[in-house]
């Protein structure tokens, strides 16, 4: 049976690797706050290009955290695409704001710069919500454009949260995603292009204020030491065991696995341009290729296509099925459905296939010739 993100051979080249660094932290006995974790918080800022890292539970906390340190409550607007997994609408709801949904640009998947700001200028009229921050999300590896995002933020003096989940490892002109914004997040889901063995997320940021802010916060909201509470905060560390297996692959994911990520996508262009819609990478921009995904022209070919790639033991997933604003969870939101247009097609025509660094080229191959077929 083909992987569709293939965990099982990375382990395999990695296990004494991985094995050690398991057992060392079981034998120090320092499950919680072992030294590994500030030893990964300080390599991952250096690879990232940022001052600080915080670690944290996951991906979703991470940007509660943040959230939570900018005071985001009733009565905020914050713009979030509409094409997305749940968790980037969820965390603003959870505080209490409400997500204003914005539809995305068909090539790249991410936030369309024009739609944020119609709907930026749209709020400010309606005046019942004050726009407060931006979270444009690095959907499937591709960072989103964040130079115009940035000059719409400064505009309307919003702050950005960059959503890094899946664009870990990805940059524009040398820029790599998760520096970009006031602060960014990224998961270390096991399925995410650099994922532990369980749940774990990471905060990035240069403001020195925030990073002390978000240590507090992730500790329940302590002081000078976690029986000095000085705020109420949560409990959302990442444990020494999954920093443990983070910096074993994260020199794994340096030295060779988004090189050969994008040598997938290489093989997979070649053998698809034509066939179907490919994804597309802007100029200046590097994609970790969290998920290759390609476009049918309708739901009934995609549908179709997904069967037979199924029949042949090819799995292959759909993100996403539904977009944010049909979502049960946000139907109290008031929006018409004429501005989703580039999601609501998206949703019905997308195909993620099997991608990852050990993708061989029989395997390449023997997916494209179903597609073909």
């Amino acid at each position: 049976m083909m992987e569709f993100r293939d965990l099982k051979t990375q382990y395999e080249k990695y296990k004494e690797e991985i094995d050690a660094a398991i057992h060392e932290v079981i034998t120090n006995a320092h499950f919680i706050g072992g030294k590994e974790v500030a030893e990964l918080e300080q390599q991952l800022a250096d690879y990232v290009g940022v001052k600080h890292c915080i670690t944290c539970a996951n991906g979703t906390e991470a940007m509660t955290l943040v959230m939570m340190a900018w005071d985001i409550k009733a009565g905020d607007a914050v713009f979030v695409p509409d094409f997305t997994f749940f968790s980037t609408g969820e965390i603003v709801s959870f505080r209490g704001a409400t997500p204003v949904f914005v539809d995305v640009d068909r090539d790249t998947f991410n936030i369309d710069p024009v739609k944020l700001e119609q709907a930026i200028v749209k709020t400010l009229e309606e005046g019942k919500l004050t726009p407060k921050v931006v979270i444009p999300v690095d959907l499937f590896g591709l960072p989103a454009n964040h130079g115009e995002i940035a000059g719409i933020a400064e505009k309307y003096n919003l702050l950005v949260l960059e959503d890094g989940a899946q664009g870990f490892g990805g940059n524009i002109k040398g820029k790599r995603a998760c520096s970009f914004g006031n602060a960014a997040t990224t998961s270390f889901f096991p399925a995410k292009p650099l994922g532990c063995y369980g749940d774990g997320g990471a905060i990035f940021t240069n403001d020195g204020d925030l990073a002390k802010l978000l240590k507090s916060l992730k500790i329940h909201g302590k002081g000078e030491d976690k029986y000095d509470n000085v705020r109420v905060g949560v409990n959302s560390r990442l444990d020494t065991i999954q920093a443990a297996i983070l910096k074993v692959k994260l020199k794994a994911f340096i030295d060779h696995e988004l090189d050969d990520v994008n040598r997938a996508y290489q093989l997979y262009n070649e053998r698809l341009t034509g066939v179907v819609e490919t994804p597309i990478i802007p100029d200046g921009y590097y994609s970790s290729f969290a998920q290759y995904t390609i476009k049918l022209k309708n739901k009934e070919e995609r549908d179709e296509l997904q069967a037979k790639l199924k029949e042949r033991g090819i799995p292959s997933m759909i993100y996403y099925v539904k977009p944010m604003h049909e979502q049960g969870a946000f139907s109290d939101l008031q929006f018409t459905d004429d501005d989703f247009a580039v999601t609501n097609e998206l949703c019905d025509t997308v195909l993620s296939l099997p991608m990852h660094p050990y993708l061989s080229v029989e395997e390449i191959d023997k997916i494209c010739n179903v597609i073909k077929a």
